[in-house]
């Protein structure tokens, strides 16, 4: 039997992604690239080779980094309220909003990205981050109305709170415990599941 190339059937090719497909596989790629570079440090070129795209490619689907970053950042605030809104309001909404913050800690270049929000120097991304922050508040504050007499100072906490987490988790401050008496009581004030939820995210993401 001649065993010519020619006799063997060609390799099926991958079907060809859709246009949604390949905008949401470049969303993922900005994801990791805008959360290690920051948004003025990174470039619609660096996200493309990480999408494995061209950067024309990018730029015809988004139009610009800004309006690529403010896609991302929409994504990424999006997933952060849609966690919160999915507590129902009670008694124990406060544990159990924390709890699901504390799972979306897992996310570390989730949660970096939206700090790079707040100090993009954009005023559109600006914006866009303040309306996230103010809308935390909000979700927050409805699902401990009636249940807490001081329903305003308890969100205010949490908010804050939740703002420094992010703050330690994108100078990787949980992966530095011991090396600072005066760091190491700040992170004395975080929940232990907080903390550990962190260590675990730091150490994953320097392993």
């Amino acid at each position: 039997m001649d065993l010519d190339d020619d006799a063997w059937p060609a390799a099926p090719r991958a079907p060809r992604m859709s246009g949604e497909q390949r905008r949401e596989q470049i969303l993922a790629a900005a994801l990791t690239v805008f959360a290690e570079g920051g948004y003025a440090g990174t470039t619609t070129d660096q996200v493309a080779r990480a999408a494995g795209v061209s950067q024309p490619y990018v730029v015809r689907l988004f139009g610009s980094k800004q309006r690529l970053f403010l896609d991302l950042y929409r994504y990424a605030t999006g997933r952060v309220l849609a966690a919160m809104a999915a507590v129902e309001p009670g008694p124990d909404a406060v544990e159990r909003t924390g709890r699901a913050y504390v799972a979306l800690m897992a996310d570390r270049d989730l949660l970096r990205v939206v700090m790079h929000g707040f100090t993009s120097g954009d005023p559109e991304v600006g914006a866009l981050a303040r309306h996230t922050l103010g809308e935390v508040f909000r979700l927050f504050r409805a699902r401990v109305d009636g249940d807490d007499p001081d329903g305003d100072e308890t969100s205010r906490r949490f908010v804050a709170d939740g703002m420094l987490i992010n703050v330690l988790l994108s100078s990787d401050g949980f992966a530095h415990a011991g090396e600072d008496a005066g760091f190491d009581a700040l992170l004395r004030c975080f929940a232990p599941e907080v903390v550990a939820a962190a260590s675990g995210t730091a150490a994953g993401a320097t392993a």
